[in-house]
């Protein structure tokens, strides 16, 4: 591998309140380096930042988790000259009966050569024994939305459907239009970022493409599609106000996590919905126009409420499940 190729890879600032009603986090000692850090580790081959960061945290402290909001990367050079970019997230410890446990494979657990100690401390205490000053960067807005009471979060997930057939090319009726083989693959490649947000719920136009685009991670988890015709393309052009109401709804709800699958042309009412509880600063991360999402691509819809005040976006993600050919191609660059 070239010294000048960077390596990517994934972690969390896993939080909870301890009975003091102080903020704590989960951080990890490695006997090699003799240092504190935050549980993380390298992308597997094909793997996502999100699903890498929820399994390196898993095999690292034995804590599984549900992702929150994205904090801020870190950069720094190896000794052998390359750079390394680490993205992190808030994350919070799942609750036991949490359904997107199901899609999860049975973590490995890191050796005790890699890790021998995980400890939760006051993070006050964690500014302080963090080995690495850069380490403290993620932790400074950690602790930044939690004085803004803003890092309890819930995500709702809007999937635009995976690859699907060509309209020219398909005989039946537009409902009934199905994916291609690849985006089947991506509709099987989308459970673990699913997984990843805590989805407990699943909202899907009726029509096909959407369904199946899905279906994969509904049945792993064993739960029913919620099917939603007001959300179908021609429902939606004539009562684009439906497709706005159940997105207002959706984004009120105190629940783990909803993904809700729907077509490019019902994107811009959906934006639109969404920038009414997101700050101007934060909605800029979205496209302001066509495509705004790419097929089985998703956008993550972090969502915070103040006591006594109303919901609010405090941040914006997007991810997309990889084609098999865009996994092999990351692995031959790797």
């Amino acid at each position: 591998m070239s010294a000048s190729r960077t390596q990517y890879a994934a972690g969390t600032l896993v939080w909870r309140v301890n009975d003091r009603k102080k903020l704590e986090v989960l951080l990890v000692h490695r006997p090699r380096y003799d240092d504190w850090s935050w549980p993380k580790g390298k992308l597997d081959s094909g793997e996502t930042l999100a699903a890498c960061a929820v399994r390196e945290t898993a095999e690292e402290t034995g804590v599984a988790v549900v992702l929150g909001q994205p904090l801020p990367k870190v950069s720094y050079r190896m000794s052998d000259g390359r750079r390394k970019e680490v993205f992190y997230w808030a994350a919070r410890p799942a609750q036991p009966d949490n359904l997107s446990l199901r899609a999860r494979p049975l973590a490995s657990p890191a050796s005790t050569r890699e890790i021998d100690e995980v400890r939760w401390v006051e993070a006050k205490e964690a500014r302080a024994l963090l080995t690495h000053a850069y380490d403290r960067e993620p932790l400074g807005m950690l602790l930044d939305q939690w004085k803004d009471e803003r890092l309890n979060t819930w995500a709702l997930l809007v999937v635009r459907h995976a690859r699907a057939r060509k309209r020219t090319a398909w005989k039946g009726g537009e409902s009934t239009r199905p994916l291609t083989t690849v985006g089947q693959a991506q509709a099987q490649r989308l459970v673990p970022l699913l997984s990843a947000y805590g989805v407990d719920r699943v909202l899907s136009s009726p029509w096909r493409r959407c369904v199946d685009t899905v279906t994969p991670y509904a049945d792993t988890i064993g739960v029913e599609v919620e099917l939603h015709a007001e959300i179908t393309e021609d429902a939606h052009r004539e009562k684009p106000r439906r497709a706005r109401r159940l997105l207002e709804v959706e984004v009120k709800q105190r629940a783990p996590g909803v993904a809700i699958c729907t077509h490019r042309p019902v994107l811009p009412t959906f934006m639109d919905q969404i920038a009414i509880n997101t700050p101007n600063r934060i909605m800029k991360q979205v496209p302001e126009s066509d495509p705004w999402l790419k097929t089985s691509e998703m956008l993550v819809v972090h969502v915070g409420r103040r006591p006594g005040r109303a919901a609010v976006v405090v941040a914006l993600e997007k991810h997309r499940a990889p084609t098999y050919q865009e996994e092999l191609t990351a692995a031959q660059a790797g």
